[in-house]
């Protein structure tokens, strides 16, 4: 009996530790950070380890001697330039000198562009950036509230590869089998845009798609009248909650004070900056990402055929300040810090692969 007992232990032993090990737990050191009062658990953890991987995964890349202004307008010098027309010509070079490294330093100019044929929009990729060049100008110009002075460039998301490693789309997978899964009301695995939790997986369809509302803690024992909102809709609020944790890198106390969540006067400055930001991402995304569903080829789009979309951790990459607050915008504030042009081109007629000029509506 003493060995069985002994052989049970030792089984139980080796699984334990083989947990630790295989589970992907982070290990110590952590940092602790207190911002509130002690005893009042407003404290954010930082794992060590993780935060020296982020620290290197945030810096900024070499930059191109920044021009002096001088010359032609780029719209005098070059065909079909509808966005940039009014900037000078070597301001305009800069500028695409500098997204070629920034999103495309492999491929090159022909990511974007026919070389032969600068100034046909035949290549997606171009008409894209052109609508992207339009979304960073308004983030820059409207969206100060969140962006403060530091701005944004393509290079906040992009970090060198074509597409931003945080993007989201639909996900449906897996889908239930009659009678082992069953009905899962979407939720109950783990759901990649939900901080791999069990909460519902397409949440972000809710907050940064639609307009659903957030906050749904109670001020009644009983969910009446204002308060109706019940565990539903608070998972859902929980799933959006995850995200932008695992997005920004902290927990919950970085924007609510943890006596009373739902009390705006108690809430660190931060939950205002998280709030615009939520407005911001939703907009990025209605006004700009589906709008061009149509153009983008099925490989850029997610399992379901919806577009790529874009969400908190687009521009943070697990930081609370993308890029650890270090600006880029100085060199380009004629070209990204302000809007130069917001029409709308006509997607409806265009034709990838087509030598052709798309035209404003």
């Amino acid at each position: 009996m003493r060995l069985v007992v002994l052989f049970v232990a030792g089984a139980l032993g080796l699984v334990t530790i083989a947990s630790f090990v295989t589970a992907g737990w982070d290990l110590p050191p952590v940092e602790t950070e207190q911002i509130g009062y002690r005893g009042t658990g407003m404290v954010i953890h930082k794992d060590a380890e993780d935060e020296a991987a982020r620290r290197a995964a945030n810096v900024l890349p070499e930059p191109f001697e920044a021009p002096d202004g001088s010359g032609d307008r780029a719209g005098d010098v070059y065909e079909n330039v509808q966005v940039l027309a009014d900037l000078p010509q070597d301001k305009f070079d800069h500028l695409m000198l500098s997204i070629t490294e920034w999103v495309s330093p492999e491929q090159g100019c022909e990511y974007c562009h026919n070389v032969e044929n600068l100034a046909s929009d035949e290549v997606y990729t171009k008409v894209v950036s052109r609508r992207m060049l339009q979304m960073t100008q308004a983030i820059n110009a409207d969206w100060q509230p969140h962006v403060q002075e530091t701005g944004v460039t393509c290079y906040t998301c992009h970090r060198g590869e074509p597409v931003p490693a945080d993007v989201w789309y639909k996900d449906l997978s897996p889908k239930a089998q009659p009678g082992i899964v069953g009905y899962r009301a979407d939720q109950n695995v783990a759901a990649q845009f939900a901080g791999l939790t069990s909460l519902p997986q397409n949440s972000l369809e809710d907050y940064l798609l639609g307009d659903a509302p957030i906050r749904v803690h109670s001020q009644t024992a009983l969910p009446t009248g204002e308060n109706e909102n019940g565990v539903m809709e608070a998972e859902h609020s929980w799933a959006l909650m995850m995200h932008i944790s695992e997005s920004l890198g902290v927990n919950c106390v970085a924007c609510h004070n943890s006596r009373a969540f739902d009390d705006w006067d108690q809430s660190p400055p931060q939950r205002v900056s998280a709030w615009h930001g939520i407005q911001m991402t939703r907009l990025l995304n209605t006004d700009y990402m589906l709008g061009m569903t149509s153009i983008f080829p099925d490989n850029r789009k997610g399992p379901h055929g919806d577009v790529f979309k874009v969400g908190c951790g687009t521009c943070h990459n697990g930081v609370q300040k993308p890029l650890y607050g270090q600006s880029m915008l100085a060199d380009f504030v004629d070209s990204l810090g302000q809007k130069t042009e917001t029409s709308v081109p006509d997607f409806s007629s265009y034709q990838p692969g087509a030598t052709q000029v798309l035209s404003p509506q």
